[in-house]
């Protein structure tokens, strides 16, 4: 979790979008609004509020943003270089099967977008949740030399689709609280940044190649 909180801003542009994504991807991206800046998105939907310079209006404007955006189908693509919440998992030497795990936080600015709402936080106050696990078969002329790789060279890309619900909160360590927003991620498309190789699918709460 502490590379994950210490990623940068997630960079979202939605003309990265593959052409030849998995079709069933593609119909829940196709019906989606792309998002311009998570982190513009996170601070308007939390709306911090606290202080004595806050704009007055701040708490009904971050109120109308929820309003508008809750239950609103949203799209993001979160690059190579920030996507440091995949990483390797498992991989099977007899059948050539790898796992990729995906821990659902996502960061931008002083907040974060989540799958569900954290509970709890670690030793060093980080939220803790439970990874997202999908898997893939090791295309012709890889191994688990190349597969691991690509993640620690940062060559793995990913593209989300979702849908906000609430704000969360929990205590921050030393004092204070962090915030996030949480939202029903419907699906997880993940590729080799460079070629575009499909490399694994979270459809609808479930590994897309289990289905």
């Amino acid at each position: 979790m502490n590379r994950i909180l210490l990623a940068a801003a997630l960079f979202l542009a939605p003309a990265l979008a593959l052409a030849d994504a998995d079709p069933r991807f593609a119909k829940l991206r196709d019906e989606a609004e792309p998002l311009g800046g998570l982190g513009t998105f996170l601070d308007k939907f939390v709306g911090a509020c606290d202080g004595p310079f806050v704009d007055s209006q701040c708490k009904a404007n971050a109120e109308a943003f929820r309003k508008k955006y809750q239950g609103k189908r949203l799209y993001m693509i979160v690059t190579e270089d920030d996507a440091t919440m995949l990483t390797p998992g498992p991989y099977s030497l007899g059948t050539g099967e790898y796992s990729i795990n995906i821990t659902p936080f996502f960061p931008a600015g002083s907040s974060a977008l989540t799958h569900g709402a954290p509970k709890k936080t670690d030793g060093n106050g980080n939220p803790i949740l439970p990874y997202l696990t999908v898997t893939g078969d090791m295309p012709a002329g890889w191994n688990l030399q190349m597969f691991n790789r690509l993640f620690s060279s940062r060559s793995v890309r990913a593209q989300i689709v979702f849908t906000p619900q609430s704000v969360w909160t929990l205590p921050k360590k030393g004092g204070g609280k962090s915030h996030g927003v949480t939202a029903r991620i419907e699906a997880i498309f993940i590729t080799e940044a460079r070629s575009g190789q499909t490399m694994g699918l979270w459809l609808n709460g479930k590994d897309a190649k289990k289905r």
